[in-house]
This record gives structure tokens, C-alpha cells and sequence, in this order.
């Protein structure tokens, strides 16, 4: 019988009271006491107070049981039992006397254990009963058991207990985590603690870098970061904004920015650059950067020690991964990552197999999409992935550029300054700024240190030419390197050395990897020795080895157990050699195909003999390809003796690429070298895209050919086109400012053309050309020198203001009286839209975070376009109620407080462009109010009301559909009948 159906024969008026007569009665108080009151002390059949004797429980217990066996319905036992069931109850109740707990205690116990464990008190009571009668008796037991502690709750002394027990508790429990803490510190503590370890480490590590040539004296090998480091460019496509219907599209543009500025705007970059252009320097720039501003926590993992293990690592074995000695907190990685406090730098990933790079990439994402938030820097070669490898998971991308004029001279001084030989400084400036082919060379940060370093060596001589430079670089550091600092070590020949050196590099080359491991390298060594006669006798493998990596500048060991080349450039270039020398010229062809071996076969070509020259070239052009016929067009660079007929193919095959069939065909043509500009035609005969991407590729040959690239560029300057015009702009920075504006700018037709001024240089020739009456401003510039670049100020119709915070007041721009249109593009510090009012403004277009205040005031606009939120709750709230607009454009956020509300009060309205994603039938209504729109540009999700439940629409004739998903455009055409509808 369950307590609730007993509960129903036995009425708590009934049982209440004989319950309260087993306790003595409590005085008032809080019961206060050295020792918690036990429940032996409180029953009335015990202690100096007792009330009751067994017989009176007894009689208590009798009560109970009668009752429940004379109210209505089937007895719950059988009568015979009876006295038997009141023995058993009997001694259950006597047992609370023998609990070891007080009623606070019983209490959070519960009545189904306190039932239970007087169960367990009195063993044995419910012995000899049927199993109704047990029944009965633990149901009678919960019964009492919960009337028990109803009447532990009403004592007046319980409630104080309690406050006092859970205080006491309470204080315990404190007392208890305040030890446990003390033994075992918080995560984040412990995180703090070890980071204050970690990043001092980082920054320590990686700030010292090899400045090539300086460690030939008495000079260290290695110096400061923050002493050596060289700030370079790096390059991006910048997006294009979605024209507006009857607008011009944006013209492809080259942002440029320090690449130490990469990850500032986006939090994933991959960052390609040629070999020794200064990707890892970079990388090491940004981890000690971070770690001295202590703002994100930096991990640098190189590709090429993570994939010697066979799996990538997650982010609890980063550290020990790359051989970090510190041990983090268990689960420390995964919380600076799940925190967003991450600068992941991987770096390397043409240095590992093409196919591992796939893995690299699942890696890679999986850690992304794991841990957003951070930021994620990839360096690669150009060629290593295709360009858009990353584009789906919004990884930007950036080029290192090559070293311009400038940089170099910074480069050189620095490098002189370090070595302490201020003497060679000014020659050998003079000699790259007068030698064309030695400027050729120096390119990046690695060709430059050699440069100098040879220069220095050689006492103001230099070789001409990428393989005598090499030649001469490999003398330099496996003849003289230990003589000139007095070393004494194992005695090993400069012929020697190259032959063990570029025996390791070419297994490194066949393995398509740029590390091995050190039993690798000692078994080809072992493998070469008795064919190396000077080196027999100087040990066995690993001690010929051990010297090599000590002495020749050229191999270093990055851990205990891997071996590899300060730089590839140098592995590449003797493996090539090793190849030639072995007469592998069909493994080479047979791995043209891998961008990289380019290097490799370029190199071989520059190491063969005249004929085998041409074997090479013949195979490479046999694979009938453009890009190998491109590759072996480069390759002409290094023959200096080759078959005429052979020269004559290259080219002529090279030539039918000319002109590039694709804006992608134009950038592969550049790297080809300077000898593209030679095949590249002027504008007769030409196609206008043909036309355009000619000047793209010329325009890509500008940093390291400039004067060639010009006088390719100097003949499309008379071109009609408004394409190639603006690529003749739209390059303008990668020229010497002065000479490219007199040569070029100062030619081309203005009609619908930009130009756009980045830096002082370029304000100071605009005002020395003729009138630009459409110029654009990129970047902080003060409203005066805006004003001195324009001499004549009446002649600027249109100005373009972009990403300028130093644009504050407008009433400047009031200078300008011919101005009639304005574009102010991410100037959040401008004010005063109103006062432009004088200018009879015909269209104003307003991107990012400008104030709105008084655009209302602007009764002369026929065209507007609004990317930012507008304030009020209705469009003649913000929007110039007066204007005559012909061509309204409204962004995503412009409408988020107004919608389409009072839109129909423009009536003149013939264009209306709408980004928001959402529609309402009052939107669709206001539209449909519109009596001259003829042209729509609208969201896909614009149309989610359904097709039935849009208006008619017969005035509009052009409807483009911006799409994020399918759009029915077919089932659109009986809402706009007489419309051309596109997707986009």
C-alpha cells in the first residue's frame, strides 16, 4: 500500500496529533548549544522530560493501526495480524530515539529515508508478518516518517537551527575551496603565469635573424630583428562594389599596404611571395610583435617540422611540435584559441610535398571553423596552390611585392651600417641604381644581403648575372668563411663541399621537400665519400656532415633530428646543378610540370652545356602547354650560349601567347621576365581587351623592368579606351611618381576617368598636369593640400573621398564651384553635408559611418547613394524631400529603422537599387507607387512575399536580381512584363 493510499484511510487530523505526542515540547529560542539537539533528546519517551513509556507508543502505534483497519473499503492486512503489525510499528517509532541525528538532519533527509533507516533500527520487527501486513507496516512507517518532519518544520526552534546549520556549513564549504584553490590554482591563473613565460620565449626566439655575408669577419651570423628587419609591400585585388544599373563598375585596382599590416583588416591572410622575398622574416616580425604587445598569443609552426611527423598537430601539441621547451597548462591552447586570443602563423607550405598540401588545408580549416575568432596567417610561393585555394573560406590574399628603389637603398645602408663598412655603402649604391642587370637581381631581402656581401668581399667587384652571382656567393661562403674568421675544423675543399652539398640537395629536390632527417643525410654522405677523394680522410659521415652543417653557411639543423638549407633558393640551385652534372635532363623535363621544380629546371639550364640546353628547352616546349612554353621563355635568361634555331622556337612558341588570351594568361606572361616586353605588341590591330590585358602584363613587369615597362605602356596612351585607360591609371604607383605622370598620365582622354592620388608625390604632379575634372583621394589628406593640388579649382566636377579620417569639416569642398558630384567613402569624421548646399550637387554617394546630419538640405540631387543606416523612422525623415531624384540607391543597413516608408514621395524616381534582404507588402506597395521607375535593382530574398503577392509592374523595363540563392526568374516575368530580367 502506497503512503498516498494510506494517506487516504488514515486522515492527518487523525495522525498529526498522535505523532506530536512522541516529541517533548520545544521552549522559544533558537536552540543555541555547544552540540547539535539529537532526535533522543526530543522524543517524550526519553531524557528527564519524558511523557511517554513504551505501553504509551504502544498505545500511539494501536491508534494508528485501527484506524486504517476501520475505514472504509478491503482491510489492508488481515485482522489476525493485527497486534502483531502494532508490535512492529511500535518498535519502528521507539527506534527514532535511537537515531544519531537531530530533526535538521532528518529533515534534508527526507521521510523515504528516515522511513528507511528505522526500518534498519528495528531489524527483525516486521518478521513472521504476511507480506500484506509488511506492506502496511513500510507504508505506515512513511506515513508517521512524513508527519515526523512536518512536525520537526512547525517547531519554533527549527527554522533558527537551520540559518545556523547552513552557516556553519556554508563556512566549512568555504573553508574548504579556499584550500583547494590554494592547492590547485584557477586555469586562468595558472594560464596568466605561463604565458608570462611563453611570451617573453616567442619574442626571444624568433628575434634575431641572418643578415647573409656578415658572419665572414668578426661579425655575428645572427642580429636583432628589430635591427635587420625591412618593411615590405604587400598587394591585393581590391573587391570591386556591385554597379548600379547605367553606373560604370569600380576599376580593378592594386591596394597596396605594409605587410606587416596584414592582418589588421582580415583575420585570415595567405601570403604569397617568392623565394628569399621575406615571407618568414615576416612571419617572425608579427610572432614578436605580438608577443611584446601582449594583445593575441602567437603560435609560429613551420610546415616543413609539422608534417615530419606524418599528422598535424592539434593545438595541445603546437609547442611541442616545434620544439618548444616550456610545457603550457593542460587545455592552455585550446583556451587562448576558444578565446579568440590566437595569431596562428603557418608558415612554409610550398616547403612540404603537393600532396600533403590538401591535408594541410583540412588541417587548417578544421582548426578555423573549431576556433573563430582569431587570426590565421598561410605563407606560400606563388605558384605552390591555385590563386583562389582559400578564397571559399575567406582567407584574403596578399603578394610580397619585390623590393622597390627605395627599399633597397634602406636595405643596403642598414646592412652596411651592421657590418660596420660604411666605404662600400655609396658604390654599391651607384652601382645598382647604373647597372641594369645587378638592379635585376636585387629583389628581396635575400638576393640583397648576398649583393652586399660580395660587393664587401670582392672590394667594390660584382659578377653580372644570377648563376655568377651564385658562383661567387657559394665561393664566398664554402672557400672562405672559416679562413677569414681563423676556424680550425675538419679541412674540407670548396669542390668538396659543393659535391656532398648538392648531392643532399638533390634527394632533398627528388622528395619534393626541404628537410630531411640527419640518418638521411649521413647515409648519402657515407654513400658519397669514396668518390670525394679530399674528403675521405677527414672521418666518417657523420663527422663530414657535422662540419658541413658547422662551416658552411649553407645547411643548418632546426632540431636535434632534421637537417636543411638556410634557404631554398640555395637547395634549388644545387640540386639543379647535381642534375645537370648527372646528366638527369629527363628527370628535370619530366618534372616541369611541378611548379616546384621551376626554379630547379630554370637553374639547370644556367648549369648545362649549349646542347644540353637545348634537349631541355625541346622537351619542355614538346609538352605543348603554355605555361612551359612560358617557363622555357624564362629559361633564355640563363643560356648565354644556345642552338639559334632553339632560341628562335622559345620565342616564337612564347610569341603566340602575345597577347595574353585572359587577364590570367596577362599574369603569367609576366613572370616570364623581361624578355615578355619585347613581345609585346603596341595597340594597332589590337582588340580593346587585348589591348587591356597588354597593358596589364606590362604593368606587372613595372617593379623589376620599369624603364621597359614604361615605354610598353608610353604607346597605349593616346587609346580610346576606357578599360586600358584606367589600367594606365590604375598603375600610376608602381612608377618613379613624376616621370609616369609626364610620360603617360598627363596624355590620356579624362572622359570618364579617375585618377586617384595615394601620397604627397602624386598630389604635387597632379598639380603640375593638365586639369583632371574626376579625381579620387585614397588615405589621409588634409582638406588644404586637397585644395593646392587642384590648382584650378573650377575645373573638378567630380571628387571621390575615400578612407580619409582626417576629412572633418566640408565647407572646403565649397572651393570647388564646378563640383557636381561627391563621393565620401569611409571619412567617419566628417561633418556638415548641409553647407554643401551652394553647390547645387546633381549626386552624392555616402559609404561607412559619415554623419547625415543636413543631407535633407541637399534640394539639388538627382542621384543618391546611401550605404549606412539612416537615421529616422521614415525616408523624408533623412532624405532631401525637395530633390528632384531620378536614381535612389539604398544599402542593407540604409532601411533598417525607415524601410520603404514615404518613398513614393519621390515620384521622379526612375532607377531604385535595394540591398535589404527583407520586403514587406507595404514595401512592394510604395514601389508600386512610383509612376516613372523603369529600372529595379533588388536582393534576391526581396522577392520571399511569394510571386502572386508582388504588384504589376508594366513600367519597368530592367529588373537585376542580386542572387544568394535560385530566383524563379521566368515565373517573375507576369509582375514586370515589359522587363529584361537578370540574374547576377
Amino acid at each position: 500500500m502506497e503512503p498516498a493510499v494510506l494517506g487516504g484511510k488514515l486522515a492527518s487530523s487523525l495522525v498529526a496529533p498522535l505523532v506530536k505526542k512522541l516529541f517533548v515540547t520545544g521552549g522559544p529560542g533558537a536552540g543555541l548549544v555547544d552540540r547539535p539537539v539529537r532526535l533522543d533528546r526530543l522524543v517524550s519517551f526519553r531524557g528527564e522530560r519524558r511523557t511517554l513509556g513504551e505501553k504509551e507508543v504502544r498505545g500511539l502505534a494501536g491508534k494508528l493501526v485501527a484506524g486504517s483497519l476501520d475505514s472504509p473499503g478491503e482491510p489492508p492486512f488481515p485482522r489476525d495480524e493485527t497486534e502483531a503489525v502494532t508490535d512492529a510499528l511500535t518498535a519502528r517509532l521507539l527506534a527514532l530515539g535511537d537515531l544519531d541525528m537531530d530533526d535538521v538532519q532528518a529533515v534534508r533527509l527526507g521521510h523515504g529515508e528516515l522511513a528507511a533507516r528505522l526500518r534498519r533500527q528495528a531489524a527483525g520487527s516486521a518478521d513472521g508478518l504476511s507480506t500484506d501486513a509488511r506492506y502496511f507496516l513500510d507504508s505506515a512507517t512513511e506515513w508517521a516518517c512524513l508527519h515526523v518532519l512536518e512536525f520537526f518544520t512547525r517547531r519554533s526552534t527549527f527554522v533558527a537551527r537551520t540559518l545556523v546549520a547552513q552557516t556553519r556549513g556554508q563556512a566549512e564549504l568555504i573553508a574548504k575551496v579556499d584550500e583547494l584553490i590554494a592547492r590547485v590554482p584557477r586555469p586562468d591563473a595558472r594560464d596568466t603565469a605561463f604565458e608570462r613565460r611563453y611570451l617573453p620565449y616567442v619574442a626571444e626566439q624568433h628575434n634575431r635573424i641572418t643578415i647573409y655575408g656578415l658572419d665572414l669577419r668578426d661579425s655575428p651570423d645572427r642580429w636583432p630583428l628589430e635591427v635587420a628587419y625591412l618593411s615590405l609591400e604587400a598587394t591585393a585585388e581590391e573587391e570591386r562594389t556591385a554597379a548600379l544599373p547605367g553606373e560604370y563598375a569600380d576599376p580593378e585596382r592594386t591596394v597596396r599596404l605594409a605587410a606587416e599590416d596584414a592582418l589588421r583588416t582580415r583575420d585570415r591572410v595567405l601570403l604569397r611571395g617568392d623565394a628569399g622575398s621575406g615571407k618568414t622574416t615576416l612571419v617572425q616580425w608579427l610572432a614578436v610583435t605580438a608577443a611584446r604587445d601582449g594583445d593575441r598569443t602567437p603560435y609560429v609552426l613551420p610546415l616543413r617540422t609539422l608534417t615530419r611527423a606524418g599528422v598535424l598537430p592539434s593545438p595541445a601539441a603546437f609547442l611541442t611540435a616545434v620544439g618548444c621547451p616550456l610545457t603550457p597548462p593542460e587545455g592552455w591552447a585550446e583556451r587562448v584559441l576558444g578565446a579568440g586570443r590566437g595569431l596562428v602563423l603557418v608558415d612554409g607550405l610550398d616547403e612540404i610535398p603537393a600532396a600533403d598540401r590538401h591535408r594541410t588545408r583540412d588541417w587548417l580549416l578544421a582548426l578555423i571553423r573549431a576556433f573563430p575568432g582569431n587570426r590565421w596567417l598561410l605563407t606560400s610561393r606563388p605558384t605552390a596552390v591555385r590563386p583562389d585555394w582559400l578564397a571559399a573560406e575567406g582567407f584574403r590574399e596578399l603578394s610580397l611585392t619585390p623590393m622597390r628603389e627605395p627599399d633597397v637603398a634602406t636595405f643596403v645602408r642598414r646592412w652596411h651600417a651592421a657590418a660596420e663598412a660604411p666605404e662600400f655603402e655609396t658604390r654599391l649604391l651607384d652601382s645598382l641604381r647604373t647597372k641594369r642587370d645587378l638592379a635585376r637581381l636585387a629583389t628581396n631581402p635575400l638576393m640583397c644581403g648576398l649583393i652586399c656581401a660580395l660587393h664587401r668581399e670582392r672590394r667594390g667587384y660584382l659578377p653580372t648575372g644570377r648563376k655568377e652571382l651564385y658562383d661567387a656567393a657559394l665561393t664566398m661562403l664554402l672557400a672562405r668563411r672559416d679562413r677569414e674568421r681563423g676556424m680550425e675544423a675538419v679541412q674540407l675543399s670548396e669542390e668538396a663541399q659543393l659535391e656532398l652539398l648538392q648531392r643532399l640537395a638533390y634527394a632533398l629536390v627528388l622528395s619534393g621537400r626541404t628537410e630531411m632527417a640527419v640518418e638521411t643525410a649521413e647515409s648519402i654522405v657515407e654513400r658519397a665519400l669514396p668518390s670525394v677523394a679530399s674528403a675521405a680522410g677527414q672521418g666518417d659521415a657523420a663527422t663530414v656532415l657535422r662540419a658541413l652543417v658547422l662551416r658552411s653557411g649553407l645547411l643548418r639543423r632546426p632540431d636535434e633530428g632534421s637537417l636543411d638549407f638556410v634557404h631554398r633558393t640555395f637547395q634549388d640551385y644545387l640540386g639543379s646543378r647535381y642534375a645537370v652534372e648527372e646528366g638527369h635532363l629527363d628527370v628535370l623535363a619530366g618534372h616541369a610540370g611541378d611548379t616546384q621544380w621551376e626554379d630547379v629546371i630554370r637553374m639547370a639550364v644556367a648549369h648545362a652545356r649549349p646542347g644540353e640546353r637545348a634537349v631541355l628547352l625541346r622537351r619542355l616546349l614538346a609538352e605543348d602547354t603554355p605555361r612551359l612554353a612560358l617557363l622555357a621563355l624564362a629559361c633564355l635568361e640563363h643560356a648565354t650560349a644556345l642552338d639559334p634555331a632553339v632560341r628562335a622556337e622559345v620565342e616564337a612558341r612564347a610569341g603566340a601567347l602575345v597577347p595574353p588570351r585572359s587577364l590570367e594568361d596577362a599574369r603569367a606572361l609576366a613572370q616570364a621576365g623581361a624578355l615578355v616586353l619585347e613581345l609585346l605588341p603596341g595597340p594597332e590591330g589590337l582588340t580593346d581587351a587585348q589591348a587591356h590585358r597588354v597593358t596589364v602584363a606590362a604593368s606587372l613587369l613595372a617593379e623589376s623592368e620599369p624603364n621597359g615597362a614604361l615605354a610598353v605602356l608610353r604607346r597605349f596612351r593616346e587609346h580610346p579606351s576606357l578599360t586600358v585607360r584606367r589600367q594606365l591609371v590604375g598603375t600610376w604607383e608602381r612608377f618613379e611618381t613624376r616621370r609616369y605622370a609626364t610620360e603617360v598620365l598627363d596624355h590620356l582622354d579624362r572622359t570618364g576617368l579617375f585618377l586617384t592620388c595615394q601620397n604627397p608625390a602624386q598630389r604635387s604632379a597632379v598639380a603640375e598636369m593638365r586639369p583632371w575634372n574626376q579625381l579620387r583621394l585614397d588615405g589621409p589628406h588634409a582638406m588644404t593640400d586637397v585644395l593646392a593640388c587642384v590648382p584650378e579649382p573650377d575645373t573638378l566636377q567630380e571628387l571621390l573621398v575615400a578612407y580619409n579620417p582626417e576629412l572633418t569639416d566640408l565647407d572646403p569642398l565649397l572651393g570647388f564651384s564646378s563640383l557636381r558630384h561627391l563621393t565620401l567613402r569611409e571619412c567617419p569624421s566628417a561633418r556638415g553635408l548641409g553647407r554643401l548646399t551652394a553647390l547645387r550637387l546633381e549626386s552624392l554617394t555616402v559609404y561607412g559611418s559619415t554623419d547625415l546630419a543636413g543631407l535633407n538640405e541637399l534640394d539639388s540631387l538627382r542621384k543618391l547613394i546611401i550605404r549606412q543606416q539612416l537615421p529616422g523612422a521614415r525616408l523624408t525623415d533623412s532624405l532631401p524631400t525637395s530633390a528632384p531624384l531620378r536614381h535612389l540607391y539604398l544599402g542593407r543597413e540604409a532601411t533598417k529603422a525607415t524601410g520603404l516608408r514615404d518613398l513614393s514621395h519621390w515620384g521622379t524616381l526612375e532607377h531604385l537599387g535595394l540591398s535589404s534582404q527583407r520586403a514587406t507588402a507595404a514595401d512592394w506597395a510604395e514601389i508600386s507607387r512610383l509612376p516613372r521607375l523603369t529600372s529595379l535593382q533588388l536582393h534576391s530574398a526581396f522577392f520571399d512575399l511569394g510571386r502572386d503577392a508582388l504588384p504589376v509592374l508594366p513600367g519597368v523595363r530592367s529588373v537585376q536580381i542580386l542572387e544568394s540563392r535560385p530566383v524563379d526568374a521566368t515565373g517573375l516575368a507576369s509582375r514586370f512584363p515589359h522587363a529584361e530580367i537578370e540574374l547576377f
